[in-house]
């Protein structure tokens, strides 16, 4: 699926522009990762299983850098994710619980996101 302009392109801004591309890419990187993510469910060959799951994994890792691009391009975005993302209790209570750091142990320090180092290992 790809995402079209709503808006006539030569009238938008550069910058405009950009947010589109990269809302279009996390767009088609989430599908990847739903399409993976389905065949590794059902692959009876294990070294199959684990090839799949692998590209998921891949998939998962552009769609975080291009999320966090946008996270910086869009404040709000920002602004949502911070009051949001990595809180223990109910999604829709999320920004209201204790912080969580990943693997769900609270975390040290709620104002870091944890999500600026892409590369496994860094």
């Amino acid at each position: 699926m790809t995402v079209s302009y709503t808006e006539p392109h030569d009238e938008l801004p550069p910058a405009v522009r950009e947010v589109h591309r990269a809302i279009t890419s996390l767009v088609e990187e989430l599908e990847a990762i739903d399409w993976y993510n389905q065949r590794a469910a059902i692959a009876t060959e294990e070294s199959l299983r684990q090839v799949l799951a692998h590209n998921r994994d891949e998939e998962i890792e552009h769609a975080v850098m291009l999320l966090e691009w946008l996270r910086r391009e869009l404040p709000m975005l920002d602004a949502q994710l911070r009051e949001r993302l990595f809180h223990a209790g109910p999604v829709v209570e999320a920004g209201h619980g204790e912080p969580v750091a990943s693997g769900g142990a609270p975390a040290a320090g709620a104002a870091d996101l944890g999500i600026g180092r892409f590369k496994k290992g860094s």
